[in-house]
């Protein structure tokens, strides 16, 4: 149920900044090329934070003390560790992180990892903690 909770406080995040106009395209935004990751803040508030992150290596296995993510890929292709299992991820894929799971990707297409990350509550990143394999 906590999934479905998530899923609907991220949509009237959501749907609050379309009412507040906020509107944007993710398929134009595009990576500066400069870092492993860059971050771009869509909407952010005390509910939820939503995200457009762009992944050039990898992201190191890690956990999220307080808050869950939901995933969905929206270009290039790797390798996500979700707890003690590894998945193919692609263009159109969707994944749920509930906190306290480990997670993390790396790389696998010359394309840069393009997804849209909703986390609820508010991301700050207080609470990722870094997991040793």
């Amino acid at each position: 149920m906590r999934s479905a909770r998530t899923l609907l406080l991220a949509f009237a995040a959501w749907l609050l900044a379309m009412a507040a106009g906020a509107k944007e395209n993710l398929l134009g935004l595009e990576p500066s090329g400069v870092t492993n990751i860059e971050v771009i803040t869509l909407a952010s508030d005390k509910h939820s934070s939503t995200f457009v992150i762009f992944i050039r290596d990898a992201v190191p296995n890690h956990i999220h003390q307080h808050h869950s993510e939901s995933i969905y890929v929206l270009e290039g292709q790797g390798l996500m560790r979700l707890g003690d299992k590894t998945v193919a991820i692609g263009p159109g894929d969707f994944l749920h992180v509930p906190e306290g799971r480990v997670h993390g990707v790396q790389v696998t297409s010359e394309t840069p990892l393009k997804v849209l990350s909703i986390q609820a509550p508010e991301f700050t990143g207080a609470d990722r903690v870094l997991v040793k394999d």
